[in-house]
């Protein structure tokens, strides 16, 4: 980590690529392909991962007889896709006005700005960047965090030259969850996973993992008391996080015995699932 900017490799605890069900693979795809700027990069029958340069970051799997996700059931609030400068998403910005893509809001946060939309099965969807590292902490070395409006004219006066496709060394900073508490979200990804609670919003909890803000936040803004995800919806079926040490992965496996949680495996990595059903992958 410099001053400027979080190295995510460093972070114990990272988000690798997000995995959805959906009913129209060519819709969804070909969405994030002309709106964010992936690349297709594997694929095959009734599925196809998008990612960076050959860095896979979205899996997308068919399933045309699948219901359409509640927006008030648990899963996916948006999947955050991190780029690398302010000056890259005021290109991604003027980008999606060019194209006309709906968008659902802009916010100053403090620690980043951010720009939010939904792919067509309703998919939340975060475009952003960070501040200097130096800018996210109070005078008591707590991450501050707020909800403002963006300066639009401002961001995109910081960008010259074309949007030329998600940059390279673009990831998934963080994915942000809905879940049924917030208390019992808490113990599954502070107590068993191991992240820090890096910040707390009214009804939401921002878990972080080697002094970032967040990879991971829990929220129960429509989702208070919901139960488990419904079989055979649309919409979140795994998150994988990346355990840099490897060892950590045995701790955190042990710490799931202990608390008797679920793990099932997904090609031969261990997966742990929340409170509501929510797959987490957990690689090396």
């Amino acid at each position: 980590m410099t001053d400027e900017h979080f190295n995510h490799a460093r972070a114990p605890l990272r988000i690798g690529r997000v995995r959805l069900r959906v009913r129209d693979l060519d819709a969804v795809s070909g969405f994030y392909q002309r709106a964010i700027g992936l690349a297709a990069i594997d694929q095959g029958a009734g599925r196809i991962t998008l990612g960076a340069g050959s860095v896979p970051l979205v899996e997308l799997h068919a399933d045309p007889s699948a219901t359409l996700r509640n927006p008030r059931d648990a899963g996916l609030f948006h999947t955050a896709f991190l780029l690398p400068s302010r000056a890259d998403l005021a290109r991604w910005l003027a980008h999606a006005v060019k194209l006309g893509l709906k968008l659902q809001g802009a916010s100053d946060h403090s620690v980043s700005e951010a720009i939010y939309m939904a792919d067509p099965e309703g998919n939340g969807i975060e475009v952003y960047a960070d501040r200097p590292v130096s800018r996210w902490r109070d005078a008591n070395g707590h991450v501050r965090m707020a909800t403002e409006p963006l300066d639009i004219p401002d961001l995109l006066s910081a960008g010259t030259g074309v949007w030329a496709g998600y940059p390279a060394d673009g990831i998934i900073g963080h994915v942000h969850l809905q879940v049924g508490d917030t208390g019992t979200a808490d113990g599954f990804y502070h107590d068993i996973l191991g992240f820090d609670i890096a910040n707390r919003y009214p009804g939401a909890s921002f878990y972080g993992s080697g002094g970032y803000h967040h990879q991971l936040a829990g929220n129960i803004w429509n989702s208070r008391h919901a139960g488990p995800q419904p079989e055979g919806a649309t919409g979140l079926d795994a998150v994988e996080i990346v355990t840099r040490d490897p060892a950590l992965r045995t701790v955190i496996l042990g710490r799931a015995e202990a608390a008797d949680v679920r793990v099932t495996t997904d090609d031969g990595a261990p997966v742990l699932h929340d409170p509501w059903g929510t797959a987490i992958v957990l690689s090396a």
